[in-house]
């Protein structure tokens, strides 16, 4: 392995976009980032004066809207927590299998997890959110190991249609499943159907502490990943050149997606689309470097998400729509317009 070899992806990755350009792109999606936040606090069925956000966050709670905004903080946090983890497994996800159908949601990740949850509450009873996390952690797992296995049989590997194909038979027969296991169970099923479509919504500080360990963890260890994917970007052979293991690589990268993925829909539900949709917007802005990559991938990803829960609870005031089916609007057609622009026929 010579630089000249490796020179072309590493122009690849900064053609056009100077640190200049990220360091703007950077400030311009934080300060979205809170401005979306604040509208987030401000925005729902009954309206809130700033003096009620400070009188919250003071911790005094003595009027209806700083009632609503003790509710809407928690809220936003979880969006933008859950957003973060899914837009960089997304991403994570993507570049570990260098497809660009890749998805939580798409792979059957997310409804891997989802089942093992009712399966772990309907069967065994389960009711700590530590609980439901592990258990949604190994039941994503699994669900990405036999999604890899099965879209790698026959000739050709793994090619990006036929893991999305595997993946979209595998979350529609675990979506089959979830219904076989609660559709008996009556003193569960209420609370599943609002869960299975995924939303913030009932959020706490105390669920969101109990699945911020998790959370942290996998952001940690798919941060550290990024040097890894850049090298797994060039091929297994030339990432073998540079040092790297690739079966290694990826089992640790995966690592990371899993625990995100995991904890995410252990709290929120399934929330599918959102993991495609960010990381390819991302690209557009600072290239395939994943050491930019990832990071902006996490901050795309909570904006994309506070975004949705606010578009939700304008567009049906007084009730509102669950982010799950926002991002299920904006991402399928957007799967589309990627399989379309990749031109993907192998199968």
């Amino acid at each position: 392995m010579t630089a000249e070899q490796v020179e072309p992806s590493d122009r690849l990755s900064r053609s056009g976009r100077s640190g200049h350009m990220r360091g703007l792109w950077l400030a311009l999606v934080i300060a979205a980032l809170g401005l979306l936040c604040l509208l987030s606090v401000g925005i729902g069925t009954r309206g809130v004066i700033w003096a009620d956000v400070v009188a919250t966050l003071g911790g005094q709670v003595d009027s209806a809207g700083q009632a609503a905004v003790s509710v809407r903080i928690p809220r936003t946090l979880l969006a933008l927590a859950a957003g973060a983890a899914l837009g960089l497994a997304g991403a994570i996800m993507q570049g570990v299998t260098r497809n660009p159908l890749a998805d939580p949601g798409i792979l059957g990740v997310n409804m891997g997890a989802s089942l093992a949850v009712v399966i772990g509450v309907a069967w065994f009873n389960i009711a700590s959110i530590y609980a439901y996390v592990w258990t949604a952690i190994l039941g994503a797992g699994c669900s990405a190991v036999f999604v890899y296995v099965v879209g790698s049989m026959g000739r050709g590997g793994a090619p990006p249609l036929k893991l999305a194909l595997a993946g979209t038979a595998t979350s529609v027969a675990f979506s089959s499943l979830v219904i076989a296991v609660v559709l008996p169970r009556n003193d569960i099923a209420g609370g599943f159907h609002s869960w299975q479509i995924g939303g913030v919504g009932g959020a706490t500080f105390a669920g969101i502490s109990h699945v911020l360990p998790f959370l942290a963890a996998g952001f940690v260890i798919s941060l550290l990943s990024a040097r890894k994917l850049n090298s797994l970007a060039l091929g297994d052979e030339l990432a073998a050149g540079l040092g790297e293991n690739a079966a290694v690589a990826r089992a640790i990268t995966s690592l990371g997606a899993i625990l995100l993925c995991g904890a995410t829909t252990a709290i929120c539900g399934p929330i599918n689309f959102l993991g495609l949709v960010v990381p390819h917007l991302c690209r557009l802005l600072v290239g395939v470097d994943h050491r930019w990559l990832l990071p902006f991938s996490a901050l795309g990803g909570a904006c994309l998400l506070v975004a949705a829960d606010i578009v939700g609870r304008i567009v049906a005031r007084p009730a509102e729509i669950d982010v799950g089916i926002v991002t299920a609007l904006v991402g399928a057609p957007f799967f589309i317009w990627v399989v379309r622009r990749h031109r993907v026929r192998e199968l």
